[in-house]
């Protein structure tokens, strides 16, 4: 399998490679002998919401079309990771990716980093509304200029602040690296902490914090449980502080070399399969700290109301930046439609 670390000028030259063999008719090939593939990569495990989510789509489509559209899945970055899963798909190395929805910031689409805001969003109702929304749309519809094709959100849940030690109010990161995905609102969050934010791709956390690399980082509870991250990390803290959500995307000429019939099979394949996935995500991660309880390895922490607010009133200047960077249009129709 390739690996999955950053990029270096021999994979970037197999990565065009592959992007001129898939975008040069292999697909029109494959359909044109009745059956289509579609290859889509993700970085999580199996047993996580999105992981779920993504099977389900391909039993969906496989069963529908009678075996003739195929999905080969490639999770826990397999086949692409954080650092280059992007590019792969742009290159057409791989035909759909349900990436994180800080990552479409450093491609040109920073109004993504409003789903990175901290204690933004209460609810996943609240998410809902956002994704389903006329925010949520016109971000997927944006995507056509970097020749994507935006087709649905899947919710992971909230997320939580892990390190080896409780990490309750803002003083208990001073000093601390703390990993972050590729996103300057989540850096800037970490920084307002008094933490140092160091970017790694989601495949390499684990080992990070193993080495001390890292001192702790945030995830919802599925990705801390199904990464293990219970045996080299001593407490998880319940903070809530944030959202992690993705978008399912396609390759522009992959989705447009579909015939019309396939294509919208296997769009409703993918948004009953997200539906799905938006409705146990809650459960996956309550059956993650069910396990992280029992295994005894880590432990866990309620914030007070009082903690969870010195940490938001921390966090505040974080809003300020990024709407000077979107524009403030953006931020008030995000508060307009959390508020209803």
């Amino acid at each position: 399998m390739p690996s999955t670390r950053a990029f270096n000028p021999p994979r970037r030259r197999a990565l065009h490679a592959l992007g001129g063999l898939a975008l040069g008719g292999l697909g029109a090939v494959a359909q044109a002998r009745g059956t289509i593939t579609i290859r889509l990569s993700h970085v999580v495990a199996q047993q996580t919401p999105k992981g779920l989510a993504l099977q389900r789509f391909k039993e969906l489509a496989e069963q529908r079309s009678g075996g003739r559209i195929r999905v080969a899945i490639y999770p826990n970055s397999s086949l692409y990771g954080d650092a280059d899963e992007m590019q792969a798909l742009q290159l057409g190395a791989v035909d759909m990716l349900a990436p994180s929805l800080s990552k479409f910031g450093r491609i040109g689409f920073p109004e993504f980093e409003l789903f990175d805001l901290p204690f933004v969003f209460d609810t996943a109702t609240q998410v809902r509304r956002v994704c389903e929304g006329a925010v949520g749309q016109r971000l997927l519809s944006a995507l056509g200029r970097q020749r994507l094709v935006g087709l649905g959100y899947l919710d992971n849940g909230f997320k939580h602040m892990s390190g080896n030690k409780p990490l309750l109010a803002p003083a208990d990161f001073a000093g601390l690296r703390m990993r972050v995905q590729s996103s300057r609102v989540i850096a800037q969050q970490m920084r307002a902490l008094g933490a140092q934010p160091v970017n790694l791709s989601f495949g390499e956390t684990r080992r990070a914090l193993a080495t001390g690399v890292v001192d702790g980082t945030e995830n919802p509870i599925s990705n801390f449980w199904t990464q293990r991250m219970h045996e080299v990390q001593t407490d998880l803290s319940l903070t809530q502080h944030g959202y992690l959500g993705y978008a399912v995307v396609a390759h522009r000429d992959f989705w447009a070399s579909l015939a019309s019939p396939d294509r919208q099979l296997v769009q409703q394949a993918l948004l009953e399969a997200l539906a799905w996935g938006n409705t146990i995500a809650q459960q996956e991660n309550d059956d993650a700290l069910a396990a992280l309880r029992l295994a005894g390895t880590t432990r866990i922490h309620l914030p007070t109301v009082a903690q969870r607010e010195m940490l938001r009133q921390a966090m505040r200047s974080v809003y300020d930046a990024l709407e000077k960077r979107i524009g403030a249009p953006w931020m008030q129709e995000l508060h307009g439609t959390i508020s209803g």
